[in-house]
């Protein structure tokens, strides 16, 4: 039997310790190949994830590192990387995979493996931002951004500044955002870009453009994202389609809600729960309903509020159902108590008072509150008074005409 069919037998037994120690023998003796311990490391340690063994991880790759300096430094750092994105799958364990990662980048020092070294460290940026430790990525990821800058490695450039692109995004710095993007979207069209990071481009330029309330836009960005990641069959498609509906409620069309939903593009994720809440909402939006948009978010909380995109907008689709509900119920009225407003939208009377408060603040509504009876006084429109203007027009001409007459009976004097 050779070295590789015995390495497809061990990937089949069911006893997972046999198999471990099967992966082991092969690691210590000296007459495999190399190209063989290459793969049975990156089994075991898919095999340790499988099993529920992950914390075993950092100790295999320990082990393994004397075993680094009989190959080639790009097998190496294949492995090695390799080996990290394994060790990414583990559910749960973002704190204990930054100090992995923070492990390797000082082996890479003390080896002086930069090549590595620099990738291991935008992934370590990419880890702290999901973690939302902003600043201290943003510091490193500044001073990593100039290294590369140096060495114009445009691929490694690329993944960068879409890093730092997020990152100002969720310090809610969107010029920096846009302008961090934009340097990575021109370097990407210089290089040949992987499927996949143009796919994340894509999706950051959605978001960006739907921050800045132009949902048309996003939805296209969206809908390149999602083709890319559908094609490669990778679970970010459902994410980017997630964003497509929402942009669709953003900007009023329900319907299409329903028919991409329903249609070819929906149909794969028909049965998904995120897509299922963001229906719901739609259904809500549709028929102007508080509660019913209340009750969705309640029940699927998981879905929406651990998005901080979607959270985000949602919030602010909230607040403008509250005003479009409360518009409806103060148009009859001239004077009107805010606990009937309360009584009739059925929300307590602190939060309608803040609400009325800030719209007529923001000039959306003509009226005021009367604190001292409780009640919303509502101002008649005023119509604009067209002759009034037209006479500030007639004033302002004759006036320019009497200076020019001025100008020239000063000059024949």
């Amino acid at each position: 039997m050779n070295w590789k069919e015995q390495l497809e037998e061990i990937g089949n037994y069911q006893d997972s310790n046999k198999a471990i120690q099967e992966y082991n023998k092969i690691l210590t003796v000296q007459e495999s190949p190399d190209d063989i311990k290459e793969e049975a490391i990156l089994k075991l340690a898919k095999l340790f994830v499988k099993i529920g063994k992950g914390d075993q991880l950092p100790t295999l790759l320990r082990s393994v590192r004397p075993f680094f300096d009989k190959i080639s430094r790009p097998k190496t750092d294949k492995i090695v990387r390799n080996f990290i994105d394994i060790f990414s799958t583990v559910p749960d364990n973002l704190p204990t995979l930054i100090e992995f990662v923070k492990e390797n980048i000082q082996w890479c020092k003390d080896t002086n493996r930069i090549y590595l070294r620099q990738r291991l460290e935008t992934k370590l940026y990419t880890l702290m931002f999901e973690a939302k430790d902003y600043a201290n990525a943003l510091s490193g990821l500044t001073t990593l951004l100039t290294e590369i800058k140096r060495l114009d490695d445009k691929p490694l450039l690329v993944e960068i500044q879409l890093v730092e692109s997020r990152i100002q995004h969720a310090l809610k710095n969107i010029p920096k955002a846009r302008a961090a993007l934009t340097s990575a979207r021109t370097n990407a069209n210089t290089i040949y870009c992987p499927p996949k990071l143009q796919a994340e481009i894509d999706m950051q330029s959605g978001i960006l453009h739907s921050e800045e309330k132009d949902y048309k836009t996003a939805f296209s960005y969206f809908f390149e994202s999602y083709e890319t990641y559908d094609s490669l069959e990778d679970p970010f498609a459902m994410k980017a389609l997630k964003y497509m509906l929402l942009c669709k409620i953003m900007t009023n069309q329900t319907d299409d809600v329903h028919a991409l939903v329903n249609g070819k593009i929906g149909l794969k994720y028909h049965n998904n729960r995120s897509i299922e809440a963001i229906t719901q909402i739609s259904k809500s939006h549709a028929k102007r309903s508080l509660h019913m948009f209340q009750e969705v978010t309640k029940e699927f909380a998981d879905q929406l509020s651990d998005d901080p995109i979607i959270h985000s907008h949602l919030t602010e689709l909230y607040s403008n159902l509250l005003e479009q509900n409360l518009c409806r119920i103060i148009e009859p009225f001239s004077r009107v108590e805010i606990s009937h407003i309360a009584k009739l939208i059925d929300l307590p009377v602190d939060v309608v008072e803040r609400k009325l408060s800030l719209m007529i603040l923001d000039k959306k509504y003509n009226g005021i509150l009367d604190q001292g009876t409780g009640t919303l006084i509502v101002f008649e429109e005023q119509k604009e008074d067209k002759l009034f203007n037209c006479s500030l027009e007639t004033i302002g001409a004759l006036s320019r005409v009497v200076d020019l007459l001025y100008e020239k009976t000063n000059k024949l004097s």
